[in-house]
């Protein structure tokens, strides 16, 4: 069976999770919250949805599974993850996304969620074991329905992203929504509206299409450059499937890093710690007043990392990742109002903080990035790359310096490794190139550092040959 927890929650083959399997899961997570503690019998329990053609089944299956193991499941229908947590939040009950979030549509997943937000590693540890109890039981796998509060769920992170910034602060903007599969395609186009902006819906589509904001496709580049120019938009945004990531292109049509978008919005919310993955650029140290911690990839270490600053009396803490999804893991005070913490995904504040700063200082998108002077940076992956030959090339790289030197004798000499994730590799010229297997798909990723846009590019693809031509 391909089902494993990866960076974010339960993935596999959508045909593996149907049915009994995501029975186990869903009556494993019942029970380790009954156990736990953190639920009681006949406790409310959320089960949110994207729009993939599987997720209706699965979460029907859920649904199910939970109201046997005592729960008393509530559907909140297709909506975006952090909308979905923050209802969980206010509720302080459990909630299940089921959502493969960028992955192609023959995969899917479930994301869980604690009364207090995502669930740490040792959830998932303790998950894992129950499923393989309960899968030698005889589980019953029985289809059903649940009410319905998908309303209330949307109107509350509405109210939370309608309260972000002063009113009609978007005004004069042309923002274009590319609107594809993703479930935070109609919120996008009330929450610009209410901010004033002049809104143009792209793209909108009844088949899912996997948009990875972090290794944006030639297909979606291409979209993006064409929209831009053929109706004169100031920026475009979207989201991945379950909309927690973040898209933001700019005039040209070209998307701004996700990382960057967290360092503007770290600074516009003022923020006194930022905890990002080792994958985020390496010039964020340098662009504001804050301290930052790094993390490996995923947002079960960041939010770690957030928790263990919140511990040593810190306030103002948040993190990002270089996909852009942004947590908050103190309230802020903006507009005069407290915005409580949100300590999962979420792909609205840094679109709205990022689209907030074009709009105060009349400037484009792209001046505003290069203003940052960050190092250029660049990613990609190769798909359909087996995890076995990613295992094995990793084992290559870290078994001895000669090794590595001689693998990445075409690119050039190392200077200073990290292996916090994957492994990242510092070399003499400045620039870095780091290799990091998917944790739950048949991918390899690259990331690469440069000085200029050319030498990242020419890293970049030098680094997927590489890989491509490993064994």
């Amino acid at each position: 069976m391909s089902l494993k927890f990866g960076t974010s929650g339960l993935r596999g083959l959508s045909q593996d999770l149907k049915g009994k399997a995501s029975a186990i899961y869903a009556t494993a997570f019942a029970r380790h919250l009954l156990a736990s503690g953190q639920a009681k019998a006949g406790d409310p329990i959320l089960i949110g949805q994207d729009f993939r053609d599987s997720s209706p089944d699965i979460a029907q299956t859920c649904i199910g599974a939970l109201e046997a193991a005592g729960l008393k499941p509530i559907d909140c229908g297709a909506l975006p993850t952090p909308a979905l947590a923050l209802y969980s939040m206010s509720l302080k009950a459990a909630a299940l996304m089921i959502t493969g979030s960028h992955i192609p549509a023959d995969r899917n997943g479930i994301k869980f969620y604690r009364p207090d937000g995502e669930i740490d590693k040792q959830d998932e540890t303790a998950i894992a074991e129950l499923a393989k109890q309960v899968e030698g039981e005889a589980v019953s796998v029985t289809s059903a329905t649940a009410e319905n509060r998908s309303n209330q769920a949307n109107a509350l992170f509405f109210e939370r992203n309608a309260s972000l910034l002063p009113e009609k602060s978007l005004s004069g903007l042309k923002i274009g929504v590319y609107q594809h599969s993703t479930v935070a395609r109609d919120a996008f186009v009330d929450v610009l509206n209410h901010y004033g902006a002049n809104v143009l819906p792209l793209g909108r589509s009844e088949t899912f299409i996997p948009v990875d904001t972090e290794a944006v496709s030639s297909d979606t580049l291409e979209k993006l450059k064409a929209w831009s120019a053929e109706y004169k938009l100031d920026a475009i945004i979207s989201a991945d499937g379950d909309g927690d990531r973040p898209l933001l292109a700019d005039e040209h049509g070209i998307p701004l890093r996700g990382d960057l978008l967290g360092l503007i919005t770290a600074n516009f919310l003022k923020a006194d710690v930022v905890v990002t993955p080792v994958t985020s650029n390496s010039g964020i140290e340098g662009n504001g007043d804050f301290q930052v911690l790094r993390t490996k990839v995923g947002s079960p270490f960041v939010i770690a990392g957030m928790d263990e600053a919140l511990s040593n009396g810190n306030k103002g803490v948040i993190g990002f990742e270089a996909n852009g999804g942004f947590l908050t893991a103190s309230p802020f005070t903006l507009n005069g109002k407290t915005v409580s913490a949100l300590p999962t995904r979420d792909c609205f504040l840094p679109l709205l903080a990022v689209l907030k700063l074009a709009a105060e200082q009349k400037k484009p998108l792209s001046e505003i990035a290069a203003a940052y002077k960050l190092p250029v940076a660049a990613a990609d992956r190769l798909q359909d790359f087996a995890q076995e030959k990613s295992a094995a090339l990793m084992q290559h790289l870290r078994s001895s310096r000669a090794n590595l030197e001689s693998f990445l004798q075409p690119v050039g000499t190392v200077k200073d490794t990290s292996d916090i994730d994957g492994l990242r590799v510092t070399l003499t010229d400045g620039s870095t190139i780091h290799f990091r297997p998917s944790g739950n798909a048949p991918e390899m990723r690259c990331y690469v550092e440069a000085a200029d846009a050319d030498k990242a590019d020419e890293l970049l693809s030098k680094g997927l040959n590489l890989i491509r031509n490993f064994g």
